[in-house]
């Protein structure tokens, strides 16, 4: 076997480390759309089945309840078995699941469809968080997640308005059998690039129970900030982000069309400013860039919950820095609620965390509704209210984030 120096073998781990993150980031995409694209079907899927809007929001929030619901039972299983084998198994069924939803015939089907996928696609984040925390390093993660996060903004530039073109030529199905067949190759890359990553065990121990998970997470106070900071994070953004579009057209003076062009323009800035922002991380820690991006973020909060009619340009504006900042801040809180667990113990953390982020997304959503009120003349009234609890909210953030420490800085070496 030829010698090979210290650089070759760093240069080696470099470019498997990197087409892991790229395997990573590829089902963080087709998790991503799938969840995205039935919202904009809908005035298409209403007019096709026959269902009211009340229907319509059930086939929407039954992925997020049931996502959640995965979330909470993977925590009592994700540490007992191989990260790639449990991660090749929860992504075909959501391949059958995302199958399912494009063969669906009629409502109730697709229904159970979506909760099908839900159930499977909750499984993912929670996987992808625990194969970063224990295949990169702490000096590194938060590049890692800028890179993997950068996912969202693909979906929103480039997964959702293709998903929507190939329906406009085709039918509502069409989506739904292109992201199953990525999903196939998607498998094949799992199979490939993401390495056998076996659990740590405590010698003497014997795996625990359910009870002993959760009261080993619970009874962890670093565990539960992070936790309450994810709670605090959602809280802050999903008041707000359900409402921005009924809001853009009603109040700003957007047309439906004119919708797409501020996720588009949102997903194309945080396609760059994403994986900057893990590189800051990095360098300048993660407390420090939270809590500037966090800082920044309450800025387009407070002006986009006020506009009345406005300019498109400047609109659109106002809403990329929201998409900016609010990406900017994950990024660093992700890489640092990651670290809070040791590896023995990372998927079922990183489970519960998943839980509980897909519940306070839909508590928030649920409090955003309750506040905001339609005039007679169609226009949302009481957005600025909302903006001002979502400021207080996020801003809570940044003292807890300091009571925050990594307690697994070394991973795979």
């Amino acid at each position: 076997m030829p010698y090979m120096g210290f650089k070759g073998i760093n240069f080696k781990r470099m470019q498997k480390e990197k087409l892991l993150l790229w395997t990573l980031a590829a089902i963080n995409f087709t998790h991503i759309v799938d969840f995205m694209i039935l919202m904009p079907l809908g005035p298409q899927l209403m007019r096709i089945f026959e269902i009211s809007p009340q229907e319509f929001g059930l086939l929407v929030s039954s992925y997020t309840f049931s996502a959640g619901v995965s979330s909470f039972f993977g925590a009592f299983i994700l540490d007992k078995y191989d990260r790639r084998s449990i991660l090749m198994w929860v992504f075909l069924g959501f391949l059958v699941g995302t199958l399912a939803c494009a063969l669906s015939p009629n409502y109730p089907f697709l229904l159970f469809s979506r909760i099908l996928s839900g159930l499977f696609g909750g499984l993912t984040s929670a996987l992808i968080f625990a194969i970063i925390g224990d295949a990169i390093p702490d000096s590194r993660r938060g590049r890692a997640m800028g890179l993997v996060m950068a996912a969202f903004s693909v979906a929103s530039v480039v997964g959702v308005p293709f998903s929507l073109f190939i329906a406009s030529i085709s039918n509502w199905h069409a989506p739904f059998f292109f992201l199953a067949f990525l999903a196939l190759v998607i498998l094949f890359l799992i199979y490939r690039f993401v390495p056998s990553i076996k659990v740590p065990k405590i010698e003497g121990k014997a795996k625990p129970s359910p009870q002993q998970v959760i009261r080993r997470v619970t009874s962890n106070s670093n565990q539960m900030r992070a936790i309450f900071l994810t709670i605090l994070m959602m809280l802050g953004q999903f008041m707000i982000i359900p409402f921005l579009s009924p809001f853009m057209v009603a109040n700003v003076g957007f047309s439906e069309l004119q919708l797409t062009y501020i996720y588009m323009a949102g997903g194309f800035f945080t396609v760059f400013t994403s994986p900057w922002v893990g590189r800051l991380t990095d360098k300048y820690g993660k407390v420090k860039i939270f809590t500037i991006f966090m800082s920044l973020n309450v800025v387009p909060i407070a002006i986009i919950t006020h506009l009345g009619p406005t300019p498109i340009l400047l609109a659109l504006a106002v809403s990329t820095l929201l998409f900016v900042t609010s990406n900017g801040r994950m990024v660093p809180a992700a890489a640092l609620i990651t670290g809070t667990a040791k590896s023995e113990n990372r998927g079922s953390f990183l489970s519960f965390n998943s839980a509980v982020q897909q519940l306070s997304a839909g508590l928030a959503s649920f409090f955003g509704g309750m506040i905001l009120v339609e005039n007679t003349d169609g226009k949302l009234l009481n957005f600025e209210y909302i903006g001002y609890i979502a400021i207080i909210i996020s801003l809570l953030c940044i003292p807890l984030i300091r009571r925050i420490r990594v307690v697994d800085a070394s991973s795979s070496k």
